[in-house]
């Protein structure tokens, strides 16, 4: 097979779990639009956690252009991405106990927020106990995994229990057990992961859909516009003085 072939082969996989994820998971994307609408009309803040590759699709809804100004990454030192060294340490911190109810202590999360959590297969202690403590929180907890895990893996945590089974609300992503979409005769293991892009893609659904929420009940989202383009910082300035009470990451 050339190079160009098994490219588009990639490109059909993931275009075919995005259709799926569009198709199949319409109701609860809607439902988690409407969940930080009503966190951000009530006075609540939102957040995003993910931990490893999971942390990229959180990452990418914080102080983003055309995003919501509100949404907080919930960061986890030596969880959030390849950046600690050794890189395996981050895949080692997701299994230790206790840690997310420490985070917590120590984060800005209180009831009436909306915490949105990423984790691929949901079976680590950290996203099943991020899940568990911010609800006894009071916090609204909204899991995106895939559930598939939860039937093919066994749990990590002590519980046995998964990341879907300790949330408000779950969008499944629909990824394979594995996280490849190709095979070859001549590669001894499966390649070409397509969680990010599938993941980074609900979630930007979700923010567009939570901004239409908004705009239906008369209240203008906040939302922040490219730096990059006239007015923009000025703009920006503007919703951030006016929900700098929310917004974390300029702290």
């Amino acid at each position: 097979m050339s190079d160009r072939k098994l490219s588009g082969q990639f490109f059909d996989a993931a275009i075919g779990l995005l259709q799926q994820v569009r198709d199949e998971e319409a109701e609860n994307i809607e439902s988690a639009g409407a969940l930080l609408a009503d966190a951000v009309a009530g006075g609540g803040r939102l957040f995003a956690f993910g931990a490893g590759h999971s942390s990229l699709a959180a990452q990418d809804v914080v102080y983003r252009a055309g995003g919501l100004a509100l949404m907080n990454l919930l960061a986890v030192p030596g969880v959030v991405g390849v950046d600690v060294m050794p890189a395996t340490l981050g895949s080692a911190l997701e299994r230790v106990d206790g840690l997310a109810a420490a985070v917590l202590d120590s984060s800005p999360l209180r009831a009436g927020d909306v915490l949105v959590i990423i984790s691929l297969s949901g079976r680590n202690a950290l996203p099943v106990e991020m899940a568990l403590n911010a609800r006894a929180l009071g916090v609204k907890v909204i899991g995106v995994t895939s559930v598939a895990y939860a039937t093919e893996t066994k749990s990590r945590h002590v519980s046995g229990t998964f990341l879907k089974d300790h949330c408000d609300l779950v969008l499944d992503s629909k990824i394979p057990v594995g996280d490849a979409e190709l095979t070859l005769d001549t590669v001894p293991a499966p390649f070409a992961p397509a969680s990010t892009v599938v993941t980074a893609a609900l979630m930007q659904a979700v923010m567009a859909t939570a901004a239409g929420a908004l705009a239906d009940r008369g209240i203008e989202p906040p939302l922040l516009r490219s730096g990059n383009v006239d007015g923009g910082h000025e703009w920006n300035g503007r919703v951030m003085e006016e929900y700098g009470d929310r917004i974390f990451y300029r702290r």
